[in-house]
């Protein structure tokens, strides 16, 4: 395939693939919390526990709600970061503006994800969700500017 013969499109699909795998990581780590914070949200997951537990591990949890926040946030950032970053790679940058551009935005990601299921302090979430964004938004900029005709 010529795509992945090119340097930019492999950076890409490299990232691309961390940061799938990062993101698909928020389940099995949601997981943890509901069995170790006995965090049940349906009821055929406390199906064999009687009536009493079963109104004790059915409720929400902290710890459990931001994971699922942590994965939410995945989901609205790396979504984009493909489509824009898969136009960005096919539109020819050059490869050390590429690779900036993905490595930045898959540390500020992974950043983001322990910043907040270990809940660090802020700004520090805060400002690597901004990083991850920016980049986001200077691909699709440069990705623009290349192909906008007025």
């Amino acid at each position: 395939m010529a795509a992945m013969d090119n340097e930019v499109f492999q950076a890409f699909v490299t990232h691309a693939a961390i940061v799938t795998l990062k993101m698909m990581l928020m389940g099995p780590v949601t997981s943890y919390f509901r069995y170790t914070r006995g965090s049940f949200s349906n009821e055929e997951d406390v199906a064999r526990k009687s009536d009493d537990e079963k109104k004790k591990l059915l409720r929400s949890h902290p710890d459990v709600e931001r994971a699922q926040r942590c994965h939410r946030n995945d989901l609205e950032n790396i979504i984009p970061f493909f489509f824009i970053g898969l136009l960005y790679a096919l539109s020819g940058p050059d490869l050390s503006s590429a690779l900036i551009h993905f490595r930045v935005f898959t540390a500020s990601r992974i950043f983001h994800s322990f910043a907040y299921i270990l809940a660090f302090p802020q700004p520090s979430r805060g400002l690597s969700y901004m990083l991850g964004m920016l980049t986001t938004l200077s691909m699709a900029y440069n990705l623009l500017s290349k192909v906008f005709v007025p």
